[in-house]
């Protein structure tokens, strides 16, 4: 028997699908202030990476999440989501900002910048 080392590959797989809905459906025009401060908390495109990001690290692949995001620009079951503009926009920004590399701060940048900090302190 082979252990499963995702064991809730699935589940994050559709919180990834919907995760990019939310953050492409975007607010609707007549939304309560509630419904308005939400959006403003946790529908940012920096949330929406920072979790599919997570879900990544139980188990979603790239390729998974590209499929997802092709999916939304492609099937009938998003035809609605796909007439606004908009949404068509700020698919096309969370793609680019998900598929670019990330630019990693080494710890020997951070050691250095500390270092002058302490020096000049001196």
């Amino acid at each position: 028997m082979k252990p499963n080392s995702f064991a809730m590959k699935e589940w994050h797989l559709e919180h990834v699908e919907k995760v990019i809905v939310r953050y492409v459906k975007g607010l609707s025009p007549n939304a309560t202030s509630f419904e308005k401060r939400n959006f403003k908390k946790y529908s940012t495109m920096s949330n929406c990476t920072k979790q599919i990001e997570y879900d990544k690290k139980h188990g979603v692949t790239e390729e998974e999440v590209i499929a997802v995001m092709q999916r939304i620009r492609n099937d009938d079951s998003f035809s609605e989501l796909r007439k606004n503009p908009d949404s068509v926009q700020r698919l096309d920004e969370l793609e680019k900002q998900l598929t670019s590399p990330k630019k990693s701060v080494g710890k020997l940048y951070i050691y250095s910048y500390f270092f002058l900090l302490l020096s000049s302190i001196r």
